[in-house]
């Protein structure tokens, strides 16, 4: 995937401190490998289980033992609930040299699973969609793709392998709280999931609280890209990034607001030649490089966006650090809440001086 495909998908916006109260070990679900194939499970208390999602239901007659995931997301919801899944995607984008990310490294190095252990998940690649072949191999009892952009013709092909927790909704636009709320149903986990929401929702409060500033102050999350000739896209609310800064006390510029009341979509294309209706205290965007934030300023139309001008651009070029927000998940959020915080606190000090 491409970073502007990337962009468009709609990434969001737990910690460890968070899954560690949870405890992560002696779930039935178990490490990767836990259920040998071919074993037939075991009758499960408070199964069947019926999840609603975007394509009808999916009943699951027992708790899953050999889980799989697609999409982002997916995975850190299992792990933060104590769940290896047998095989997950790599992070072809915002990956480290492991292809995974350093919030779900540390939880699979907690749960006794991580890189070169036999119990690690087995990895593969969705740079070219959905790698059904190597999911097929895993044998999965379940498919998690909670938060996803499932098509009808993929979730039919998933569900020729494996039962299939696809997206509810819109595409890319599950929000992480129903994202854990659904896979900890899946996994036999309704009440540990709910303590998790409840507990990451704690944390981002916690942590938004030191920085007063950002309290009321509107913003637009977009996507500005200077050298593309359709160089502005607005995420939406129905997108995890504006969600991520509404959690943190913030909110979505009026402008935005009235131009996507009914919008489907997590994102809207916007003229540049617009650009100076933009109207907000902050705007919010993911760069490719550091270079990019001096191009949009000097930009005869991206820098007449009103918070550009008044020095209140938050352009951030750690791809990492735009995963964690763009697909938020109660692993990646106080990771990225330490990282992200301080630099809208800065913009958000900008917009306030002038």
């Amino acid at each position: 995937m491409s970073p502007r495909s990337f962009s468009r998908r709609g990434l969001a916006a737990a910690a460890l401190a968070v899954v560690a109260g949870l405890g992560l070990a002696g779930c039935s679900t178990g490490p990767a490998g836990a259920q040998e194939a071919g074993t037939a499970p075991t009758a499960t208390a408070g199964y069947p289980v019926t999840i609603k999602h975007a394509f009808g239901e999916t009943t699951l007659e027992h708790q899953p033992r050999r889980v799989v995931t697609v999409s982002w997301v997916n995975d850190d919801v299992a792990l933060a609930l104590g769940v290896v899944p047998v095989g997950l995607p790599k992070n072809d984008w915002g990956g480290n040299s492991r292809a995974s990310t350093p919030w779900k490294d540390a939880a699979l190095d907690r749960l006794g699973a991580g890189a070169g252990s036999a119990t690690a998940p087995t990895q593969y690649s969705e740079a070219d969609g959905i790698n059904f072949a190597e999911i097929a191999k895993l044998n999965p009892d379940v498919i998690l793709g909670a938060y996803s952009g499932l098509s009808e013709e993929d979730y039919r092909k998933l569900s020729d392998i494996a039962p299939v927790v696809a997206q509810p909704g819109v595409a890319y636009g599950t929000a992480w709280q129903d994202s854990t709320a659904m896979i900890g149903k899946a996994l036999g986990k309704e009440a540990e999931a709910a303590s998790l929401v409840a507990k990451t929702e704690a944390t981002v409060r916690d942590k938004a609280a030191a920085y007063p500033q950002l309290a009321g102050k509107t913003f637009i999350y977009g996507n500005l890209e200077p050298a593309k000739s359709d160089g502005v896209n607005i995420y939406t609310a129905n997108d995890n990034r504006p969600r991520f800064l509404s959690s943190l006390g913030m909110t979505l510029a009026p402008v935005v607001a009235s131009n996507t009341k009914d919008s489907k979509e997590f994102f809207i294309p916007w003229s540049a030649e617009k650009a100076n209706e933009l109207a907000s205290d902050l705007f919010v965007t993911w760069i490719p490089d550091a270079k990019t934030a001096d191009s949009i300023k000097q930009h005869p139309l991206l820098g007449q966006i009103p918070a550009i001008r008044k020095g209140a651009l938050v352009a951030d070029p750690d791809n990492t650090l735009t995963l964690s927000i763009s697909a938020a998940s109660p692993l990646s959020l106080p990771w990225a809440l330490d990282r992200f915080l301080p630099q809208l606190a800065a913009a958000a000090d900008a917009a306030a001086a002038k």
